[in-house]
């Protein structure tokens, strides 16, 4: 059980940035820590991980294992994904066969694009994203902190994540993330914390659970001889709803059968124009 014991951080003289947070992260829990910015999120998350030390109070069962995906992962390395991962594998103790395995199982499930040899200084935004929630995963952690994990990522990537955080906690580890987004909140997260500027108090709700429905924008790249048509979407695993427009059609597909229905797709000949989330419905809604 990690805790959080009348915990209060500010630098030097100046102001509290936050006060007497008391707090407990169970085995196996997804906790998400909320608030607008300058709230303090991102300096909670440093004191949990142990990047910073409380000004008072303490933290206590903190585990051995924590893997941390920083706010901003800016590396101006020359190394290459696949060789920073590595020598963090080593570091972590892993030998240098088994970390580049692990690497390269990693990068791949996240679908790094740029090449695994390319120096990180010159992957993009995206991609640099990645090889960061990669670094945090090289061995399994029993903590795992995120901030703002999602910032960059493509849409699959976001499936992917999702899946990383469950399969974590279902192993018994805990995870902590930091999202400004309710549905995504709500969709991951057991409890929320919300953290605020009065009295630099730390509030708990417990978020109403949703589903995140995807919204996939479709265009026909060889004409109207394509399959399957609008008529047959429903009969694709995952698909919700359909609509059709002159030029395209918008299908609504369940998003842990995002993957599946985009192959699909793509094998019947249709351009995948967008994929965005739908408006959250609660969890069981159609």
């Amino acid at each position: 059980m990690l805790r959080l014991e009348a915990m209060s951080k500010r630098y030097g003289r100046g102001r509290w940035v936050f006060r007497d947070i008391n707090l407990e992260v169970a085995l196996g829990e997804v906790l998400a820590v909320t608030g607008g910015n300058g709230s303090g999120k991102s300096t909670l998350l440093r004191v949990l991980v142990g990047l910073s030390r409380p000004t008072s109070g303490r933290v206590s069962g903190r585990p051995d294992v924590v893997g941390y995906v920083p706010d901003r992962f800016t590396p101006s390395e020359r190394l290459s994904a696949t060789a920073y991962l590595t020598h963090i594998g080593r570091i972590r103790g892993l030998i240098t066969k088994v970390a580049q395995a692990r690497a390269d199982a990693l990068l791949d499930r996240l679908a790094l694009s740029g090449g695994t040899n390319t120096a990180l200084r010159a992957l993009s935004k995206g991609n640099a994203q990645k090889v960061a929630v990669a670094q945090a995963l090289m061995v399994p952690p029993r903590l795992l902190v995120l901030d703002e994990p999602w910032s960059g990522l493509d849409a699959s990537t976001h499936e992917v994540l999702g899946e990383i955080i469950g399969e974590t906690a279902r192993g018994g580890g805990s995870v902590i993330f930091t999202d400004h987004r309710e549905s995504t909140v709500g969709m991951f997260a057991s409890r929320t914390y919300t953290m605020g500027r009065e009295g630099a108090e730390l509030t708990v709700t417990r978020p109403t659970k949703y589903r995140r429905d995807m919204e996939v924008v479709l265009t026909s790249r060889f004409g109207e001889e394509v399959a399957p048509h609008p008529k047959d979407w429903h009969v694709v695993e995952g698909v919700l709803d359909v609509a059709v427009g002159q030029e395209q059609i918008v299908v609504r597909v369940d998003p842990n059968r995002l993957n599946g229905m985009l192959s699909v797709a793509l094998r019947e000949g249709w351009s995948i124009e967008t994929v965005n989330p739908c408006p959250a419905v609660k969890a069981g809604a159609r």
